[in-house]
């Protein structure tokens, strides 16, 4: 006998494994038709349930092929934890910043670009270097005229920046006399100029004004003091060293000062920092770096003093002693403005320095102190 495939339909229970199959009922013709009718319906409706409506009228359903053998499922591999949990993205590193803020190469770049301007226009040409001292000067007004405008407080540029350019050319030619009448007559114009204009702010104006001009050009104009001497001021070339002008030796001892002033302190303060001097003011400067500050000025000041200058060596201590007070007053005074006005540099001129007032800032205290350093102990 051939063995019937049982068929499971939808909505019926499936038939018991091992139960005897039951005979067909017999039915009549009628029946039959009326059970044909019901499957060639269901057909039409549904093509995939044909072989379900024949089965339930008694014919065994046709197969187009061999019978679908269930398979067994198999075991479900492990997913790979790389693929599981994937690693979470790591952030972007922040570019490295300094310890003390600064992008070391270059601001040593440019340091060594500046003192070489400097020093060849002051051993070779001293005119240039007083034109390149001037350009220093207006830049360093400009900076600080639009630092303070943000505060709403516009300086008269006009006489400030005169008298800007004649207070260094003054203390050249005529000396300190020169200098003094320079400054006077700058600060009178400024008045005038300032009172003359209809404008709100006027004695805000003008006290920003005469601050500037004390600060920046009259103060710088004593490195151009230091070069003064019985001679004439010397306009051309000077190739003979055996006949320099000792004031140019003085400001060259002068910058060196400053320029170890600023570098053993940031070494040293980078290094060894812990103790910050002024907190509030100029975060950075540490009592250890004001220390590395005075210890590389004095290796600078008593040899460079004992051998250019023949003099006693206790003037360079002295020297190196008021250039670092001088120094370190002059970048704390630059910081206290800033602060006031709520920038971090003047401006961005000079990469790794900020602006040039960032580099004036403790010329301009230094150059009173070693001026008069040179003229009260130079001559002992």
């Amino acid at each position: 006998m051939t063995g019937v495939i049982p068929v499971v339909v939808p909505g019926r229970p499936a038939p018991e494994k091992g139960a005897a199959k039951k005979p067909a009922p017999h039915r009549t013709r009628a029946e039959k038709r009326a059970a044909e009718a019901a499957a060639t319906a269901e057909k039409a409706a549904s093509p995939d349930t044909a072989g379900v409506a024949k089965a339930a009228s008694g014919r065994p359903a046709k197969s187009a092929g061999p019978p679908a053998v269930p398979v067994p499922p198999g075991p479900i591999a492990p997913v790979p934890a790389s693929v599981a949990a994937p690693k979470p993205l790591r952030a972007a590193k922040a570019p490295r910043t300094p310890k003390a803020g600064r992008d070391l190469p270059a601001a040593v770049g440019v340091g060594l670009t500046l003192l070489v301007l400097v020093l060849g226009s002051l051993l070779f040409f001293p005119l240039a270097f007083v034109v390149v001292a001037t350009v220093f000067v207006a830049v360093g007004v400009w900076e600080v005229s639009r630092a303070i405008a943000t505060r709403g407080i516009r300086l008269p540029l006009t006489p400030v920046f005169v008298g800007t350019v004649a207070m260094p050319a003054s203390a050249y030619f005529a000396g300190s006399e020169g200098l003094l009448f320079a400054l006077v007559a700058s600060a009178g114009a400024t008045l005038l100029w300032r009172s003359l204009d209809p404008e709100p702010g006027a004695v805000k104006s003008i006290l920003a004004g005469v601050f500037v001009l004390m600060w920046i050009p009259f103060m710088l104009s004593f490195v151009l003091l230091m070069m003064q001497d019985l001679r004439p001021p010397t306009l051309g070339l000077t190739l003979d060293f055996n006949t320099m002008n000792p004031g140019v030796i003085e400001v060259v001892i002068m910058l060196f000062l400053v320029v170890a002033n600023d570098t053993f302190g940031y070494l040293v303060g980078v290094l060894f920092g812990k103790h910050p001097m002024a907190p509030k003011i100029s975060p950075k400067k540490s009592w250890e770096g004001f220390a590395g500050s005075m210890g590389g000025a004095m290796l600078v000041a008593i040899p460079a003093t004992v051998f250019f200058l023949d003099v006693h060596w206790w003037v360079g201590f002295v020297l190196a002693v008021g250039m670092v007070f001088a120094g370190t007053g002059g970048d704390f005074a630059e910081s206290m403005v800033k602060r006031e006005l709520g920038i971090k540099d003047m401006s961005n001129l000079l990469p790794g320095h900020g602006g040039v007032m960032d580099r004036l800032d403790s010329i301009l205290f230094a150059a009173p102190v070693a001026y008069a350093t040179f003229s009260l102990l130079g001559q002992l």
